[in-house]
C-alpha cells in the first residue's frame, strides 16, 4: 500500500491529539498562562487510559479501508 503524504487519517497520533484538545476544552476556564497550559496538557496526556490508545489501534483496518474506499479522498476520520 503506498502511504498517502500527509494523511491525517492513517495517522492515529493525529486522532490522540484531537482527544487531548477535546479534554483541555473541557475546562471552564482558559489557561492564565503558558505554564497552566502545559501543566494541563501534562495531567491530561498522563489521563489518556490503555483503552483510548487501543480503540485507536482497532480503528485503523476501517480507516484505511474509508481511505481506499474514498481513493484518497475526504473520509469521517
Amino acid at each position: 500500500m503506498q502511504w498517502p503524504a500527509q494523511s491525517p487519517d492513517l495517522n492515529p497520533i493525529e486522532h490522540l491529539w484531537s482527544h487531548l484538545k477535546k479534554k483541555l476544552a473541557d475546562y471552564d476556564t482558559p489557561p492564565k498562562g503558558i505554564l497552566e497550559l502545559w501543566e494541563r496538557v501534562q495531567e491530561e496526556w498522563e489521563e489518556i487510559g490503555p483503552e483510548v490508545c487501543q480503540n485507536l489501534i482497532e480503528s485503523m483496518p476501517r480507516c484505511v479501508e474509508a481511505v481506499i474506499k474514498a481513493k484518497g479522498g475526504y473520509t469521517k476520520y
